[in-house]
């Protein structure tokens, strides 16, 4: 029992020693030359226009689950597309049916939810009083 503990530790501790020599050869190897174009914030190669610290719009993140939540819907329709036909051959297809429609309609629901509810237009219409939020917010963020 406890020479499964040592192996666990000398496992450990082989794996922290092998980081750290890495991380201190790296350190000691690497050339250290830093000048103003290596400190700015790198962008895919293009100068930086704006702070690197901006809010990004929350409509991505909203579609971003969306897609995530569909993407899953089709990794779990997969399996049952495989064996549908068996499950036909068997007499649950009938069942089968039944509950993958219940879990697309839930999905579907969702769906329609966040199209009413207006997450899924990228472009919003700006009244008077969010326009003047907005350039509050634009303001401050240029300050800092």
């Amino acid at each position: 029992m406890l020479f499964n503990f040592a192996n666990v530790l000398v496992f450990l501790a082989v794996a922290c020693g092998f980081v750290f020599i890495s991380l201190l050869l790296g350190r000691i190897l690497r050339p250290i030359a830093p000048s103003p174009e290596k400190l700015t914030t790198y962008e895919c190669g293009e100068i930086p226009t704006s702070p690197a610290w901006i809010n990004f719009n929350i409509r991505f993140y909203i579609l971003a689950l969306l897609f995530i939540i569909f993407d899953v819907e089709i990794a779990f329709m997969f399996p049952v597309g495989v064996v549908f036909k068996q499950w036909i051959r068997d007499g649950s297809g009938l069942l089968a049916l039944a509950e993958i429609a219940v879990f697309v309609l839930i999905l579907l629901m969702g769906l329609v939810y966040a199209w009413v509810k207006g997450d899924l237009e990228w472009a919003t219409k700006l009244t008077p009083e969010t326009k003047n939020i907005r350039t509050e917010i634009m303001t401050r963020s240029s300050k800092v």
